[in-house]
């Protein structure tokens, strides 16, 4: 072997000797970093938690207005943590574990709360009876949802997402308050059977678009432009009532697309087993232990990553 190529080896040694140490030190670099991303999801989830729990407290205190307020900032909360946690590449598990746990919260207790405390308090044991039935609709729809991730499309949700049941109950009180309504028999008869019909269209199969498609990098016609600004410049002139329209016409929009002719599949029935000929789905396979050493090492404590929910 001549002295070029035992200088030659040599130097490809420490090369890689090298690139060894830099990796081994991006690692515990990254590593941290990835863990206090991780924290940034998981701390707006709480956020929205907290924002659907002071709801609930300011309606038992008799601040409507204020609970209404609240389960809009969860819905804020709502629509961020899962964008969050796919720009910072930090979905997992927990994190969608604990989405759900907080949405049940934020969007089923809460609401239920509120609309007791605010109109069906006078139905006396029917109200309970129909808040009730609120909640459970949003736990089995938010079940539904997590066992239908990756088998329905992405177009359309399968029954009426769970904050959009509790902005339209969060949109009532505030068109309420700004008309400055005072008539509560005529709440109760307006808000009893819209309760139901929510909880009802929840557990339901009928289609509702999904945003999650949506591409904002690509051009987007004029109209659409124009309309976006509209829509903003009445949510500054009149937020409450430009509110209760927005959440009135989303909710109008899953009977629309089943009058046309749309039908959701969905492959997970909220009760019973799969229908005959839907194999069910594998369990997931177990990590190595080299990978899990790699996951504790990184902060990411989840058997797989998931793909991220949009509720």
């Amino acid at each position: 072997m001549s002295r070029f190529e035992k200088n030659n080896q040599r130097t490809q040694a420490r090369m890689r000797t090298i690139s060894g140490r830099l990796k081994e030190q991006q690692r515990r670099v990254v590593a941290p970093l990835r863990r206090g991303v991780f924290l940034a999801p998981a701390t707006i989830t709480s956020l929205g938690l907290l924002s659907g729990f002071f709801g609930l407290v300011s309606a038992i205190n008799s601040h409507f207005e204020l609970a209404a307020v609240m389960i809009l900032i969860a819905f804020v909360c709502d629509g961020l943590d899962g964008r969050v946690a796919r720009l910072s590449r930090t979905s997992s598990h927990f994190g969608v574990e604990y989405d759900s746990l907080s949405d049940v919260v934020a969007f089923g207790v809460a609401p239920a709360g509120i609309v007791y405390c605010w109109s069906l308090r006078l139905l006396g044991t029917w109200g309970v009876v129909i808040a009730g039935m609120f909640v459970i609709c949003a736990a089995l729809r938010l079940a539904r949802f997590n066992v239908q991730t990756g088998s329905t499309d992405k177009r359309r949700f399968v029954g009426l997402p769970v904050p959009g049941a509790a902005a339209m109950i969060a949109g009532c009180v505030l068109a309420y308050s700004y008309f400055e309504f005072e008539s509560p028999h005529v709440l109760v008869i307006v808000m009893a059977p819209l309760t139901v019909a929510l909880a009802s269209l929840m557990i339901s199969r009928v289609p509702y678009p999904s945003f999650k498609t949506i591409n904002l990098r690509q051009h987007a016609p004029v109209e659409l432009v124009a309309a976006m600004l509209l829509v903003l410049a009445f949510l500054f002139a009149m937020p409450q009532f430009t509110f209760f329209m927005l959440a009135t016409a989303y909710v109008a929009s899953g009977p629309y697309l089943l009058l046309r002719g749309e039908r959701s599949q969905a492959l997970a029935p909220v009760l019973g087993p799969p229908a005959e000929g839907q194999a069910a789905s594998p369990a997931p396979a177990r990590k190595s232990r080299s990978g899990a050493a790699a996951a504790r090492s990184t902060g990411d404590l989840s058997e797989h990553q998931p793909p991220p929910q949009v509720h």
